[in-house]
């Protein structure tokens, strides 16, 4: 299943619970009219809510790039996450405005129906179900919408709970255990809102990517047996998408077939990275003297090496001066006898190959 396919259902699955769920709690308040359990049938009702503004995001992330966005429409869904903050935030608001205005007033209401406990501990284990199932859909996806509603399922699971201990505090004769169950929870939904938004504003503000997920990109590109080095090397994001610059550093006798080659390369290489985007390599020359020492690059390199990958060749995991001294100038023939060499080549009629080379 596509990825576009697989998080609009996610969407769908996430709405359905929350209407089925809205409509049992209804139900339920209007039985045993606790305050607990209508509490929950509103905090449904605005997640079913928000569910749809959801769907209606996911759907546009996953719509394929047009001519107006030419990249597609994945950019959309750091905005999507954030809607979700904010419902949390209104939510754990919410909940504490309500349990400290109760026990500043001493009027406490509770019931301790069965019907009450039942429905408040069904609606949590559903809601850690819908939690588990989009948190894995989230990262299986690299969805940082399915992620925010994960975390905000989470948050239901405790609210449910501190519903539940209001109903059982009252059926033990200790209706104040509801407000302040629900303070508490409160301050962990509050806490949630803030994850959302911290995780989400590098895709909105270019942030760059972890320094695990750079020196991935900086093995990629000295794993080219013809690159002798990189600097200057940038990764940020771009929505959910990574943006990837960089130089590669090379002989100067190289063909520009031979340079277009490698260039070609390392992107490819690097493009098959999760996320990456685009990727843009300039090539430097020795011979324009701008191979420079990166002390970056060499302590990204340096983390490889001590925490080395098995799927990257080995040897990417040379630093990049080390690649330097490796070169030999003897390697590569001169830049009069390559181009005789080609002329000659070139007088057979064949079709240049993509290094420059004869088929």
């Amino acid at each position: 299943m596509s990825r576009a396919a697989a998080v609009r259902r996610v969407g769908l699955l996430v709405l359905a619970a929350n209407v089925v769920l809205v409509a049992v709690k209804g139900g339920a308040w209007v039985t045993t009219g606790s305050l607990a359990v209508g509490s929950e049938a509103a905090n449904s009702l605005v997640d079913a809510g928000y569910a749809a503004v959801v769907l209606g995001g996911l759907y546009l992330t996953t719509q394929p790039p047009d001519s107006e966005h030419p990249h597609g429409h994945e950019r959309i869904e750091p905005f999507v996450a954030l809607a979700i903050a904010l419902a949390v935030f209104l939510t754990g608001g919410t909940v504490l405005w309500r349990s400290l205005t109760a026990i500043a007033a001493g009027d406490v209401t509770a019931t301790g129906s069965p019907i009450a406990v039942v429905v408040l501990a069904g609606a949590a284990i559903a809601k850690f179900g819908l939690y588990r199932y989009c948190l894995a859909a989230g990262r299986t996806h690299d969805s940082p919408a399915l992620t925010a509603t994960a975390l905000d399922n989470r948050n239901d699971v405790l609210t449910a709970g501190a519903a539940l201990c209001g109903v059982l505090g009252a059926r033990l004769g200790f209706p104040l255990l509801d407000p302040l169950a629900a303070a508490i929870v409160s301050v962990g939904i509050l806490y949630t809102g803030v994850e959302v938004v911290r995780d989400n504003l590098p895709y909105l503000v270019g942030g760059a990517p972890s320094e695990d997920f750079q020196a991935r990109i900086l093995r990629r590109a000295l794993a080219h047996p013809d690159v002798e080095g990189a600097h200057d090397v940038i990764a940020h994001y771009v929505g959910p998408e990574i943006d990837v610059s960089l130089h590669i550093e090379v002989e100067g006798d190289r063909t520009l077939r031979e340079a277009h080659a490698i260039e070609s390369a390392v992107v490819a290489s690097i493009r098959t990275l999760d996320r990456v985007d685009d990727v843009f390599v300039h090539l430097d020359p020795k011979e324009l003297d701008e191979w420079k020492a990166d002390p970056d690059a060499d302590r990204l390199v340096r983390r490889t090496e001590e925490r080395p990958d098995d799927g990257e060749p080995s040897t990417a995991r040379r630093s990049t001066s080390v690649k330097r001294s490796e070169a030999r100038p003897e390697e590569a023939p001169r830049n009069s006898e390559r181009r005789s060499r080609e002329r000659s080549e070139s007088d057979d009629g064949s079709e240049p190959g993509p290094n420059g080379s004869r088929q």
